[in-house]
């Protein structure tokens, strides 16, 4: 059975920094796409970012270039999203979502077969 655990949810004021983790259980990353996703109340889900098999493909919402980072450790099947400059507006809940295969569409998170329960990141002013 697949399992996805995110943790390192936490309420900081803007400009801080929170690193996210997504553990797998009975699921292997390689070769296949990982992502954060976050859903703000009243919004729909967005895609945040993505990686492929490493780092062979790393995907960026616009909103977050140059802010997160996405990174995997394939030997503690983690990947982190490494955030940093937080804003109120990325306040959220944090999804962590693998595909089963080489496709993604890492904006919508189409072809995202497995998802987490989520971790709640408040970002205040």
């Amino acid at each position: 059975q697949v399992q996805l655990v995110e943790s390192g949810g936490d309420s900081v004021q803007a400009g801080g920094s929170l690193r996210l983790s997504c553990v797998a259980s009975g699921y292997t990353y390689s070769n296949n796409y990982v992502g954060w996703f976050r859903q703000a109340p009243g919004k729909e889900r967005e895609g945040v970012a993505c990686i492929y098999n490493g780092g062979d493909r790393v995907w960026y919402a616009d909103s977050v270039k140059g802010r997160f980072t996405i990174s995997q450790d394939n030997a503690k099947n983690t990947v982190y999203l490494q955030m940093i400059s937080l804003k109120p507006e990325d306040t959220a809940m944090y999804y962590c979502a693998a595909t089963r295969g080489s496709r993604a569409i890492c904006y919508t998170g189409a072809y995202f077969g497995y998802w987490g329960q989520g971790t709640q990141v408040t970002v205040s002013s």
